[in-house]
């Protein structure tokens, strides 16, 4: 097999991992939590496509054939990927992302060393273009799932079907000795868990039931009155645990006053100060609680996209990516 042949077959699988990408990033546009976001991956899905046809032209220009089912392969896969993937956790679609580019970088640079052989300047320079593109795309999945592991919320949205499949393996690894008494009532609502504030919800029943059937009752009048009562009992009957997630359940909900917050002041500022403030942030639980509260209450989408930024920067200082 001569060096030419060993760079057009890896050009053909360039090609198809490069429609794959293409459509995953097209599919995940509808989960971008941001407008500037969703212009981003819209924009990494029209250069996947712009790839596609720069590798499938050096491809040609070697004298290799293009595949022309490879396209067609590299859709359904991205198909079969979004399909299955919507029964697992958001981060575990995320690590397959992200195996995926690696996997696009990797061949890169094999079929950079293999032009810099063979003396194919065009070839190389189109290898040098991949390896940097899909570096870059490695370091920001790399940081929506470190945003992921901080608490969130990641860039990305999860899915519905996601949603219950993240509460499902989180539920599995919860330390409680009634977690497995409860399993198959977690399994009953899992239809009404495919909302986020269900989800919440449904872990505080569960952690109320064990210290007051009064808790229960609560929960069935009103979501906000029925977590604030939860919380107060909670604390007051000492079941700090109890008391913990039903306030992390109104933070997610953005149910949380504004002395709870940790910016004073936040509802009297301007869009433009509080945005300013709220990139300032450091603490990945403050800037979840403030993105909760902004989306519940005013929406003002430089806020949002400004917190969002704050929780960037401290995702990319927990895994050492360069801002």
């Amino acid at each position: 097999m001569t060096d030419n042949t060993k760079i057009a077959n890896q050009l053909r699988a360039l090609v198809l991992l490069s429609q794959t990408e293409e459509q995953v990033a097209r599919t995940r546009v509808s989960q971008a939590r941001t407008d500037a976001v969703r212009r981003e991956l819209t924009q990494n899905a029209d250069n996947a496509a712009e790839r596609t046809r720069a590798i499938t032209e050096q491809l040609r220009a070697i004298g290799g054939v293009p595949d022309v089912v490879t396209p067609a392969i590299g859709r359904l896969s991205a198909v079969l990927k979004a399909t299955f993937e919507q029964a697992e956790p958001l981060e575990e679609a995320l690590l397959q992302d992200l195996q995926l580019e690696h996997q696009l970088h990797d061949r890169a640079t094999y079929v950079k060393v293999l032009a810099e052989k063979n003396e194919l300047p065009r070839v190389r320079a189109l290898a040098e273009r991949l390896i940097t593109a899909h570096k870059a795309t490695i370091e920001w999945l790399t940081v929506v799932l470190a945003e992921e592991a901080l608490g969130g919320p990641a860039a990305l949205v999860p899915t519905p079907f996601q949603q219950v499949a993240g509460t499902a393996v989180r539920a599995a690894n919860l330390p409680y000795r009634f977690v497995a008494n409860r399993v198959n009532e977690a399994l009953d609502t899992a239809q009404q868990r495919r909302e986020a504030a269900g989800n919440r919800i449904g872990e505080v029943a569960d952690k109320a039931s064990s210290f007051s059937d009064a808790v229960r009752e609560t929960l069935t009048v009103g979501r906000s009155a029925s977590l604030r009562r939860a919380e107060r009992i909670a604390r007051r009957e000492g079941n700090r645990e109890a008391a913990d997630t039903a306030r992390a359940a109104r933070e997610e909900l953005g149910d949380v006053s504004a002395d709870e917050l940790p910016i004073k002041g936040f509802d009297s500022l301007s869009t433009s100060d509080a945005a300013k403030a709220a990139k300032a942030l450091r603490k990945p639980h403050d800037i979840r609680v403030i993105i909760r509260y902004e989306e519940t209450h005013k929406n003002r989408a430089n806020v949002i996209s400004a917190a969002q930024v704050a929780l960037a920067e401290v995702a990319k200082e927990a895994v050492g990516v360069d801002s």
